[in-house]
């Protein structure tokens, strides 16, 4: 019984919490703050767009560049793969020759698995960015309909 008792006394509590913050200016007092959090909204909004529009453009950049270094490092793996056999039956100078050639490698490897993570976080930015301007956006219809509530009401008061 004591469970259904604080069952129930939770979800009153918070449908009138859902219902208290819908709405949160109510009365034609609250027109000012309305219209400075409206603009606000408003500003946050183009200035996400801005960044979520360059991030977008910058995407294919980062792309090619992943692209770039992909290449390369396979083509430094082939040819540090080519001068250890060279190596094998060889003088010491090819083997350095093949322990510079490989250490190139490596570092080309590096470098693409680095502009790899940048796609990566190109793509995370370009997500949260997304996230955070759906948030907005609907902080603006709810203000958009509080300041049609508030207008509707105005003049029978």
């Amino acid at each position: 019984m004591k469970k259904v008792f604080y069952l129930i006394s939770f979800l009153v509590l918070l449908l009138t919490s859902f219902s208290v913050h819908a709405q949160v200016y109510k009365t034609s007092a609250d027109t000012f703050k309305l219209n400075k959090e409206f603009t606000d909204v408003s500003n946050d909004i183009a200035s996400l767009s801005a960044k979520l529009t360059i991030a977008q453009n910058n995407m294919p950049g980062y792309r090619t560049k992943a692209k770039a270094a992909e290449s390369n490092a396979k083509d430094a793996a082939v040819n540090s793969s080519a001068q250890s056999d060279k190596a094998i039956s060889g003088s010491i100078k090819e083997a350095r020759s093949a322990k510079r050639k490989a250490k190139q490698a490596y570092n080309k490897a590096k470098q693409a698995r680095s502009t790899n993570n940048d796609v990566g976080n190109q793509d995370d930015k370009i997500a949260s960015l997304t996230g955070q301007l759906a948030k907005k956006q609907e902080r603006l219809e709810q203000l958009t309909a509080m300041r049609l509530a508030i207008n509707t009401r105005s003049p029978q008061q």
